[in-house]
């Protein structure tokens, strides 16, 4: 007999083929399912978080009773506020009358609250410029101290003004340069005229800045310096054996390292541009004059506070709350141009 050809029945002939949108919609499921797999749910999430959590409640309730609902109390700035309008004062803001802008309306009329803006600007500006590059200096110069123990006394020695007052800190300084300061008595015991720095008007923005480069510079350099810890140091050996220099090294490895802890901090120092320092300046007031020493803090509070119109303290502060934001966010666009995160990420 011979040999005949036998048809054989395959798994190909078995099985239908599938199309290809059936293959595709079959690994679309198997992708989300694997991904819904990996997600926990809320509650499984708060039971593996629960201690941290606990751990961060205090500090959540603490900025939602002084920080956020606070806010609310923006409301007087609309209102002609009458804090004996009610049994208390949070009574009182129902039963004060709706007065719509009127007091901003006020502020921008006035010619002080200009002023206030012209002087806290100045401020602002030339503390940017001779305040905030100091802590950077400082935390480079620490850095490249060797010997641990020197670095320590240095370090506890920049950190110790913090620490004071400011009434002490302008005691200080008026024991140094003020009329009867140590300089003066120094220079009439040599014939030379004296002179009073703490009375003088027109320097007195740049006290200001000193005084605080001396109180919070060395403050400021912790952050840096923890910046500078992340560094590793075989970069600092492998440029040192590419015949880097010193200056080469920072510059290529230091300052880079720097650049987004420096682009944060700028990103919120622009944002608090219209907070100069209220007790600073409140101490010096009488010294100067107002035309000097008066800033938006300080404005605030001799023509609303002390004066018990709270609506238009409210209002300022409104508005300075406003701009604040307004120049954080623009910062932070400039960051993210730059290629840095600053405040939060795109």
């Amino acid at each position: 007999m011979s040999n005949s050809t036998v048809p054989r029945t395959t798994t190909e002939a078995k099985t239908p083929a599938r199309s290809p949108a059936a293959s595709g919609s079959a690994a679309g499921r198997r992708a989300r399912d694997g991904k819904n797999s990996g997600k926990l749910s809320l509650k499984l999430r708060f039971r593996r978080d629960r201690t941290l959590i606990l751990m961060t409640l205090p500090a959540v309730l603490l900025i939602l009773v002084f920080n956020y609902i606070p806010i609310l109390g923006n409301v007087v700035a609309f209102q002609d506020y009458d804090p004996y309008a009610g049994d208390n004062g949070f009574v009182a803001i129902f039963n004060s009358p709706w007065i719509g802008f009127e007091q901003f309306e006020r502020i921008f009329a006035d010619s002080a609250f200009w002023h206030a803006v012209q002087n806290t600007l100045v401020l602002f500006f030339l503390q940017l410029v001779l305040y905030f590059p100091i802590p950077i200096l400082l935390a480079l110069l620490i850095n490249s101290v060797v010997r641990p123990r020197i670095r320590a006394v240095a370090q506890a020695v920049m950190y110790l003004p913090h620490f004071f007052s400011w009434v002490l800190v302008v005691t200080v300084f008026m024991q140094i340069f003020g009329g009867a300061g140590i300089i003066a008595q120094t220079l009439r015991q040599h014939g030379y005229e004296g002179f009073d720095v703490m009375t003088d008007p027109e320097v007195f923005k740049y006290l200001v800045t000193a005084q605080t480069v001396w109180k919070d510079a060395g403050w400021g350099i912790i952050v840096f310096l923890a910046a500078l810890s992340s560094v590793s140091g075989d970069l600092y050996e492998a440029a040192a054996m590419d015949g880097a220099g010193r200056w080469r090294r920072m510059w290529h490895i230091t300052l880079p390292a720097l650049r987004p802890v420096i682009a944060l901090l700028l990103v919120l120092r622009v944002g608090d541009a219209l907070t100069v320092g209220f007790e600073q300046l409140l101490l010096q007031r009488q010294a100067v004059g107002v035309n000097a020493s008066e800033v938006l803090d300080t404005y605030v509070w001799w023509n609303g506070i002390r004066n018990q119109d709270f609506s238009y303290a409210a209002a300022a502060g409104l508005i300075k709350g406003v701009v604040g934001l307004a120049l954080v966010l623009i910062a932070n666009k400039v960051a993210h141009l730059m290629g840095e995160q600053g405040v939060y990420k795109k």
